[in-house]
């Protein structure tokens, strides 16, 4: 007979790409330590780098894991093939890039049935395997690298604006209208948005950590964090009013750059001079504060162990901020809808 406290679980995966990942996010979920059943659906995309002949091989090794094509690659997409292909009322989103604990399945239905909400999610643990991936780990883990959201940091259980990959209620991804396919990033904000709007609860409990790997270099770090703010400025211009103030931080740092160069530029050549180029002087304010920020996080309070673990933190910040920044300037101005995380694609 079965036990209500355990019900069926569909894990679902979008995989792009992931032939250095796939394997240990797929071994963690078959390796949970729920009693309920349990199935695993990855949505494949056209990868190139034999993710596919990985995939194939766990799914024949097991016969809880499946998987179905996602020929349009992009991950809200490969999530609603895999959920319309589940069978369970408990949906596990994971990510190709993430490892679960043995024990956060359990833990979250739990968390599902106490609080009776529609998605409850915890905190993102990033690691690095790299010094830079190391790096850019440790700005996720901080405040001062992608800071605001719960599941950086938070330390108190409770109602969320949304949620890390997310533990859903079946019926309600379906009620909601499952992932807006028009929304390539950011799809887990949209999607708790409309979940929240239509009167369910999304939970945040600190107890769930899942570990997760960030991009392993710069050059995909930048393209990954261009397009996540573009999209955050589609998202701005779709839902005005609606969005954290927290989100118009690094664009407003984008432009206060901008204008301190501008400026020294005009001052430089006499364009600027006497009492309007002291006034205009203050928007050097901005930069020169960030900059002391980050020389204070990165060798004082978040120092790393070495002298290469600092100077890649220094690196790190301001790649993430600014790339997020002028992503999101350019979302807001001109919208997103043919941007493209190419990070996943080489």
């Amino acid at each position: 007979m079965a036990d209500d406290r355990f019900p069926g679980v569909s894990y679902v995966i979008p995989v792009l790409n992931e032939a250095g990942y796939i394997e240990h996010a797929v071994r963690t979920v078959l390796a949970q330590d729920y009693p309920g059943e349990r199935e695993l659906i990855l949505a494949l995309g056209p990868s190139t780098d034999g993710t596919d002949e990985i995939v194939e091989r766990l799914a024949e090794r097991d016969p809880r894991v499946r998987w179905v094509r996602n020929p349009q690659t992009d991950i809200p997409a490969g999530l609603n093939l895999a959920i319309r292909a589940s069978r369970h009322p408990i949906v596990v989103r994971v990510d190709a890039h993430s490892e679960l604990e043995p024990d956060y399945t359990r833990k979250a239905v739990a968390v599902l049935q106490r609080t009776g909400a529609a998605n409850v999610g915890g905190l993102m643990k990033a690691q690095g395997r790299t010094p830079f991936q190391a790096a850019v780990a440790r700005a996720y883990n901080s405040r001062i690298g992608l800071g605001g959201g719960q599941y950086h940091g938070g330390t108190d259980a409770g109602p969320a604006e949304s949620a890390y990959l997310g533990v859903f209620r079946r019926e309600v991804l379906f009620e909601a209208g499952l992932y807006d396919e028009s929304v390539r990033r950011g799809e887990d904000w949209e999607l708790n948005l409309r979940i929240r709007s239509a009167g369910h609860l999304v939970w945040f409990d600190p107890d769930l950590e899942v570990t997760y790997w960030p991009r392993d270099s710069w050059e995909k770090l930048v393209r990954q964090f261009s397009a996540t703010g573009a999209w955050r400025g589609e998202l701005v211009r779709r839902y005005k009013g609606r969005n954290p103030l927290r989100f118009f931080v690094p664009p407003l740092l984008v432009l206060a750059i901008v204008l301190s160069l501008v400026l020294a530029v005009l001052q430089l050549t006499g364009v600027v001079h006497g009492w309007p180029s002291w006034l205009l002087s203050a928007v050097y304010l901005g930069p020169l504060a960030y900059l002391a920020l980050l020389l204070w996080v990165s060798f004082v309070s978040e120092r790393g162990a070495t002298a290469r673990d600092r100077w890649l933190y220094l690196l790190v910040l301001p790649s993430m901020h600014l790339a997020w920044g002028a992503g999101f300037i350019v979302g807001v101005l001109k919208g997103a809808r043919d941007v493209v995380d190419t990070s996943r694609t080489g």
